[in-house]
Order: structure tokens, then C-alpha cells, then sequence
């Protein structure tokens, strides 16, 4: 997204209280159709931001290229990259600019590499079995993009003068989509990348895709699915008419918002569950929600949590349904500033933080857990009570042949907690309508046996505390998990 000023953090937290604010028949309509059937390389996947810019000192393609093992070994299956054009030097802000700001959609920004350099960079990560998506910003174009020779491309006053899309978004001015011109421009952009002649992308991130009419972005998802079947397409949007035809996952801000209120703020831990179930209610059946607790509009999470709070943030975002984002750097909890105004300059990542223990096992193995745990990339979450509801939350994520439940600690201090999960024979499970309450029995499962926590990498040894007696550390989360043939499952990468 392009950010709007100092306080660019507002704008996701302002988009997630309009949503949850928002009467539930504006959405009804949309509730009661379902999402595109998203390609498993998309729905079961981690997707990885980078930055390139701040991604290495080198700031290049090719620094990108030589960490794609080290991203592999991570358990990453999708990059995401950042625009990869000429930033636009009217009205820039900073010292460098935005790469939101874009120049030229058909060139390549030469501070980063050359255009072999960039196919070169998508090529290996296709050797190496990851998916790579572009980052399209199809709202708004820098002042002095190659297309301000056709005004007519773009949003006018009443006096005729070119406009921002936004106030606060004084370095782009906006396209105006009713051009069908327009149109037809960014549907050929968006064919260039993704062909396999030139660099072949998987599919695109779009950028501000709210703000482009959801008849453009069906239009070009027919168009695109021609030239590649399994296209994936992510939408920086909370929009339920997008997940219809046109987007295979969107943006979870208003569970961002959630948490960040929680864990900032000291609001109740039960407004966890209230925005995952507020989403169900809006949202077309089968909807993926990109689960995120950083990314380049937001300071980082290690600066807003501190990094326990951190990782309980991203314990939660990893096992959820959804897809998890990581943000470059994560994964050594890098403290760099990011958002704006570090968006406009150059602040590289310290992958080698002085004297501060580095998170790299915990995603690892909390990216392991998701791989081999089946029910954490399906859609089945049912929320579990427990005694100390205002700051634990607690779920279970199930399918027909293992049952995972998670407990996270959303508090700064110790927490004792009792968690009312279904044991041994008695436990008959579940799938709950959440449209209607009903609940539908799938029948009794088979060798039932108590819950034993997970053993994850990076973090404390399992203590054999069952569910009935925890006893929670300042922001501490766990993963319990039965029912596996094979015994507790270690969640550990092989």
C-alpha cells in the first residue's frame, strides 16, 4: 500500500474499524456465495515479503537470489516481491521515494539489477519449487509516470487537474478506471508479467486493490487464468465482492487491528474470536485471509509487542486458517524501522543482531507444524472456552485423523488457565454452521487420548501440564496435539 503520512499505521487500523463497524446485511449477499477455489500452491503455502531494497547493503536482485536456499530451508514457498520499477522523482518523498510511486510499469528499477537479473531471481526460486508474485499497483502511478502523457488516464478536479487518489498521497496521482483505456493498458501490464516468454511470475499481490473497481479485477482474472490455469492473485483489500471471481486471498486487518488492540492496548482476548467470527458472517464461504502481524506498512512487531509478544502474535497468524505472512527479517526479529518514513529511505535488515536471541527456530518449526499438521491449512477452526478468557485464547484446529489445540497467552503477565477440550471417548466432534449455529455431528472418533504438547524449536521444553492445569508464561503459547498414528508430532523441519 502507499502510505499516506507519519501516522501510516492508522490507515489498517482505520480500514479494520469501518469493517467491524459496518452493518452485517451490507455484506449478506456476498456471505451467501463462495470463494474461488484457490490453487494449493497459494492455499497451503508461507508466503515471504521482501523488500529488495532493504532485503541486503546490496539493495539487488541478485542478493535476493542468493539467500533463496536459506529461505527454503525456512520452509517458505512463496515470495512476494515489492514493485520492482523506476520510482518517480516528482513530488517523491524522502530520499528515495516510494516503489508504490511507479515510473514505468514495463521497466525495472536499475538500482536493483538488470531485467536477466530479475528472471534469473524468479527462475531459481521456481528450481527450488517456490511460487513468486509481483506486486502490482494498478490505482496510482508516480507524477511523472511515463503515461502523464494522456491526462485522461487520470482522476481530474472539476478544474481539470490531475489528483491524488487520496489527500494524504501526495507523491502518486490516481488512474481514473472509467477510461476503459486505462483498462486495457494495466490488463497488458499484468499479461507481460506473467508470461512465460518474459518472466513468468505465479501471479500478483495488487496494491490498493480496493480502490480499482472489482469489475476490472474479474475481468483480468478471466483474462490472465488463459495464459496461466493456476494463477494466484492476493488482494490488499478487506472486501468480501473481491473473493468472489476475482481474488484468491485478502488482507486480515481487521485481526490485525484485533491484536494489535489486545496486546497494545490491554483489550480483552476474547475479541480474538469475535472479528474471526465477524469475517465468517461477511465473507463468501471459503474465503482465505492472509494472516499477518508485520509487513511494510506497519512498525515492526518486535517494536510494537516486544518479541515474546511478538511470537505470540505470529503463533496465532501461523495457526489459524488462512495463509501466514513473514516479513523479510522476521525471522531474525529485525527492529529496523519500517512503514513510513522508512519506506522512503534505505534502512537494510540486520540479519545479525547484536546480544538478541533470534526467533529463526520458532518460525521455522512453527512453518514445519503447519506442513505436517493437515488441519492447519484447512478451514475447520472451532474456538475452545477457557478460565481466563480476557487474556488466553484457545483453539482447535481438527480434520478426521488428528486434533491440534492452541493456547496463546495474550498477556504480559502469568497466567493459570483451565481449557474445556473434548477428552478421550466422550469427545463426539463437531462442525458448527456458523451461519445458523447449528451444529452438525461427524461421528466418534476412533483410539481417543489425551492431548500432549508439541515440541516447538526455540521454545520451552513441553513440561507434560495438561490442558486442565496450565500454568502460562508472560505472552507463552502452546500446541497440544492427539490422534496422530505416528505419536506426537514434533514440529520440528526435516
Amino acid at each position: 500500500m502507499q502510505p499516506a503520512s507519519p501516522e501510516r499505521r492508522g490507515f489498517p487500523a482505520l480500514v479494520a474499524l469501518l469493517s467491524l463497524a459496518l452493518p452485517l446485511f451490507l455484506n449478506s449477499a456476498f456471505a451467501e456465495k463462495v470463494a474461488l477455489n484457490t490453487p494449493s500452491w497459494l492455499r497451503d503455502g508461507v508466503i515471504y515479503e521482501v523488500f529488495p531494497r532493504d532485503f541486503s547493503q546490496a539493495g539487488s536482485f541478485n542478493a535476493v537470489t542468493a539467500r533463496l536456499d536459506d529461505l527454503k530451508s525456512l520452509g517458505v514457498d512463496v515470495l512476494w516481491l515489492t514493485p520492482v520499477h523506476p520510482i518517480g522523482e516528482k513530488l517523491h518523498k524522502g530520499t528515495l521515494g516510494s516503489p508504490y510511486a511507479v515510473k514505468d510499469y514495463y521497466a525495472i528499477d536499475s538500482a536493483y539489477g538488470t531485467a536477466d537479473d530479475l528472471k534469473r531471481l524468479v527462475s531459481q526460486a521456481h528450481a527450488r519449487g517456490m511460487k513468486v508474485l509481483f506486486d502490482l499497483v494498478a490505482n496510482h502511478t508516480a507524477w511523472d509516470s511515463v503515461l502523464m502523457t494522456n491526462r485522461d488516464f487520470y482522476k481530474q478536479d472539476a478544474n481539470g487537474n490531475v489528483i491524488a487518489p487520496d489527500p494524504g498521497w501526495s507523491d502518486v496521482a490516481g488512474l481514473n478506471y472509467s477510461n476503459r483505456a486505462v483498462q486495457a493498458y494495466m490488463l497488458g501490464v499484468m499479461k507481460y508479467w506473467i508470461d512465460p516468454n518474459t518472466f513468468d511470475f505465479d501471479g500478483f499481490r495488487c496494491d490498493v486493490a480496493f480502490g480499482v473497481p472489482t469489475s476490472f479485477w474479474e475481468q483480468a482474472r478471466a483474462e490472465l487464468a488463459k495464459i496461466k490455469p493456476d494463477i494466484g492473485m492476493l488482494a490488499e483489500a478487506n472486501k468480501p465482492e473481491l473473493m468472489v471471481k476475482a481474488f484468491d486471498l485478502d488482507y486480515s486487518w481487521p485481526l490485525l487491528s484485533t491484536v494489535n488492540n489486545v496486546i497494545e492496548n490491554g483489550a480483552s482476548a476474547t475479541s480474538v474470536q469475535a472479528c474471526w467470527e465477524q469475517a465468517r458472517r461477511e465473507f463468501p464461504d471459503g474465503t482465505l485471509h492472509m494472516r499477518m502481524s508485520d509487513d511494510h506498512d506497519e512498525s515492526r512487531a518486535v517494536a510494537r509487542y516486544g518479541l515474546r509478544g511478538a511470537l505470540a502474535a505470529s503463533a496465532l497468524m501461523f495457526t489459524l486458517d488462512g495463509v501466514p505472512l513473514l516479513y523479510n527479517g522476521m525471522e531474525v526479529g529485525d527492529a529496523t524501522e519500517s512503514g513510513d518514513p522508512a519506506l522512503f529511505e534505505k534502512l537494510p535488515i540486520f540479519w545479525h543482531p547484536k546480544d538478541r536471541p533470534s526467533p529463526g527456530a520458532v518460525y521455522r518449526s512453527l512453518i514445519a507444524l503447519r506442513k505436517s499438521g493437515a488441519p492447519f491449512r484447512n478451514d475447520s477452526v472451532t474456538w475452545l472456552r477457557n478460565s481466563d478468557s480476557n487474556n488466553v485464547v484457545t483453539f482447535m484446529r481438527a480434520d478426521d485423523k488428528n486434533e491440534f489445540v492452541v493456547v496463546i497467552n495474550f498477556s504480559n503477565r502469568a497466567e493459570k488457565a483451565s481449557v474445556e477440550a473434548p477428552h478421550a471417548a466422550e469427545f463426539n466432534p463437531v462442525k458448527i454452521d456458523w451461519r445458523s449455529s447449528r451444529r452438525m455431528d461427524r461421528g466418534n472418533w476412533p483410539h481417543a487420548a489425551q492431548f500432549k504438547q508439541v515440541r516447538i524449536d526455540g521454545m520451552p521444553a513441553p513440561n507434560g501440564e495438561a490442558l486442565n492445569a496450565l500454568h502460562l508464561g508472560a505472552f507463552e503459547w502452546r500446541v497440544y496435539h492427539r490422534h496422530g498414528k505416528d505419536g506426537i508430532l514434533a514440529a520440528t523441519a526435516k
